[in-house]
């Protein structure tokens, strides 16, 4: 495998790594992989202030990580790739395979 250019890294560390950092956003791609929503649904779905939801899809939208489609008055958010759940559930495997050799290293 060659080494990727660091443009295009910087690329991708700009348009989605930022993007996803932060949790409740993550949580907010979780929440949409399961289906569309409006913002007053998830919410009520995630128990946080919708405000706070809508900063957080006003970010995932202009990274193109989300996807808004006007419904009359209401605005659905929906994953513009749900990819991104098969990357985030490979990152939380990482994740536990990591924090499982941790856990032996120190036992």
């Amino acid at each position: 495998m060659t080494v990727p250019p660091i443009e295009t890294l910087t690329l991708l560390h700009n348009n989605i790594c930022k993007a996803l950092g932060d949790p409740r956003r993550i949580q907010i791609l979780y929440a949409l992989s399961e289906r569309p929503c409006h913002v007053t649904g998830l919410a009520e779905q995630l128990d946080v202030p919708q405000p706070t939801v809508s900063r957080h899809l006003r970010i995932l939208h202009q990274r193109s990580l989300v996807m808004a489609e006007r419904e009359g008055t209401t605005i659905i958010y929906c994953l513009a790739d749900p990819r991104i759940i098969d990357i985030l559930d490979a990152m939380r495997q990482l994740l536990k395979k990591n924090l499982e050799r941790q856990s032996r290293i120190l036992a």
